[in-house]
């Protein structure tokens, strides 16, 4: 099954891509002494990447590392673009799915860093039962970089620049930290959306 039906890349040039893009790292550690699992969304390669070849990544590059020992995520959602980066529904189900149980079972917390107001909505609605075993409960937002340094420890993570340059777009518009307005880059304003409207956009933003 793969993420994207014009998948031209070979399966070790699909690894390759994950290797060089980053996506994934283990850097660094929590305030409790566990390792962190870095994730960044915006460098993920939804279209070009199959899921057969993620999980395989993830059980042979990634899980190995974490050592069978409690661990966090911290998942960067910074200029995440779902025509780009996001995987569909069934496919996160499919990934989560098969994480192996002592693997889950470690995973202490997740530290959501940047959600967006369609990120928020989806895990709201749908979190608690596409994400079985409590990792709902585990699912920490953080909408500042200076509320991530409270959790985890600040010398040990690298943090791309847009990271930072997201934040200081914040204190210019701080009401993007209550999804009241568009977190994409370059869109700043549009007409208003009611409910049902927002909820359906939201969903279609995740899938």
């Amino acid at each position: 099954m793969a993420m994207d039906s014009s998948l031209a890349l070979s399966q070790s040039d699909q690894e390759n891509l994950l290797e060089e893009l980053g996506v994934f790292k283990i850097q660094g550690r929590d305030k409790a002494g566990r390792k962190v699992l870095l994730i960044t969304g915006k460098h993920f390669p939804a279209r070009e990447v199959s899921v057969e070849v993620l999980k395989k990544y993830l059980e042979e590059k990634i899980y190995p590392k974490l050592e069978e020992k409690p661990f966090s995520v911290v998942y960067m959602h910074t200029d995440v673009q779902r025509s780009e980066n996001l995987p569909g529904i069934s496919t996160l189900r499919s990934i989560y799915e098969d994480i192996p149980i002592n693997v889950k079972n470690h995973l202490e917390s997740i530290y959501f860093l940047h959600p967006g107001l369609q990120a928020r909505l989806f895990l709201a609605t749908l979190g608690r039962f596409l994400f079985s075993g409590g990792l709902y409960s585990k699912l920490r937002y953080v909408t500042r970089l200076e509320f991530l340094w409270d959790h985890v420890r600040r010398s040990e993570i690298e943090i791309p620049e847009f990271a930072y340059d997201h934040d200081e777009e914040l204190e210019y518009r701080p009401m993007m930290d209550y999804g009241l307005e568009s977190d994409h880059p370059g869109v700043y304003g549009g007409p208003s959306m009611d409910n049902n409207h927002l909820s359906l956009y939201s969903m279609r933003g995740i899938a």
